[in-house]
């Protein structure tokens, strides 16, 4: 067993008082709020105060039954969190529930904020959606460019916890919320919960810079406590690094919390990197355990190809070839639900021991 250290020097220092303030008061801007100075002070000290005590988790609750140490405290809305993913796996496992496909709109842009239109993965998600519904899957679309125009909602980065050591990653995640740094309103609490529940996934997002979009890739990043995560924070101190370390270096089984779903992947671009966008998404999903349903469900494809963005929705109409491999996509992926429910669809290979599990 090799000697466990733990770098430190890199976090820097916390904010002064006055920083603090300038922090705090900035969304205070608005004139409107001038009225309520006072209140606002008094609201900036209880802030302050938690701030300067770390309270990351203000209501905690005994952990209880089930956890390696059930006398540590633990954040409540982790527990609720938890607790909704246990329920919702015990649904998808239940062969009588009806089957269920996630539809995720990796797009930022819709017409509710500064672009003033909607986006070209919200109509294919559209269409892939209508599809599905008419193969007799339960949908539930996820439309993540509510990051750019919901109130104060958020998928806060990923904190590289595995980097440290794969059990101080915790499933889900423990990072958030964070009430002493005023990281709340973390939308991932709901969106674990979508995925543990669906029987099938299909991804459809635009190409960014030859990957995918910043709220998409925010969730498969928050997503990397599902494959190898830590159910138990007790089993590390919380957050205690040494601990996860030698937890880790102990032997971890890094368990797979997502395994066993099907996917599909539909990436649209306008002059180049769809390919690359795909071959990256469907190599995460793979790693993660999910079983793809075919060539037909990975779909990458030049929209309006060098043609100008002022149009690009008149040639996505034009596009029926598009539309239709769209649907093929998700054809594919509701055959794909079907023959994993009923048994006859597997991953070779899937069950043998991994040498190099990460």
């Amino acid at each position: 067993m090799p000697d466990i250290e733990v770098r430190k020097g890199q976090a820097p220092p916390a904010h002064t008082r006055e920083e603090f303030r300038e922090r705090f008061r900035a969304r205070f801007f608005d004139p409107a709020f001038r009225g309520e100075d006072e209140a606002i002070a008094r609201l900036e000290e209880i802030a302050w105060q938690g701030y300067c005590g770390a309270r990351k988790s203000p209501v905690t609750r005994r952990a209880g039954p089930g956890f390696a140490d059930p006398e540590s405290e633990l954040s409540v809305e982790w527990l609720d969190t938890r607790h909704k993913l246990i329920a919702a796996q015990q649904r998808w496992g239940d062969a009588a529930t009806p089957s269920r496909v996630l539809v995720i709109n990796g797009a930022t842009r819709n017409d509710g904020t500064c672009p003033g239109e909607m986006s070209k993965s919200f109509r294919l998600s559209q269409i892939a959606r209508e599809t599905l519904t008419a193969c007799g899957m339960q949908v539930d679309l996820l439309d993540l460019s509510r990051l750019a125009s919901d109130y104060d909602h958020h998928i806060h980065p990923c904190k590289g916890c595995v980097s440290t050591a794969m059990p101080l990653c915790h499933w889900p995640c423990s990072c958030y919320p964070n009430h002493e740094l005023s990281q709340v309103n973390d939308w991932m609490a709901e969106i674990y919960e979508r995925w543990v529940s669906a029987h099938g996934v299909l991804l459809v997002t635009p190409t960014h810079w030859y990957g995918p979009s910043s709220p998409l890739k925010l969730m498969i990043d928050r997503l990397v406590c599902a494959d190898g995560g830590n159910p138990d924070p007790t089993s590390t101190g919380g957050k205690d690094p040494a601990k996860a370390k030698a937890l880790e270096l102990d032997g971890w089984p890094y368990p797979q919390h997502l395994a066993g779903r099907a996917y599909g992947v539909i990436v649209h671009g306008d002059v180049a990197g769809v390919e690359g966008n795909r071959r990256a998404l469907c190599d995460w999903l793979d790693w993660m355990g999910l079983i793809d349903a075919g060539p037909t469900s990975r779909l990458d494809r030049y929209i309006g190809y060098y043609e100008p963005y002022a149009t690009s929705h008149a040639a996505l109409d034009r596009d029926e070839a598009v539309q239709e491999e769209a649907r093929n996509a998700a054809r594919a992926l509701a055959q794909a639900v079907g023959e994993l429910r009923a048994g006859r669809l597997g991953a070779p290979g899937r069950n043998l021991a991994r040498p190099r599990p990460k």
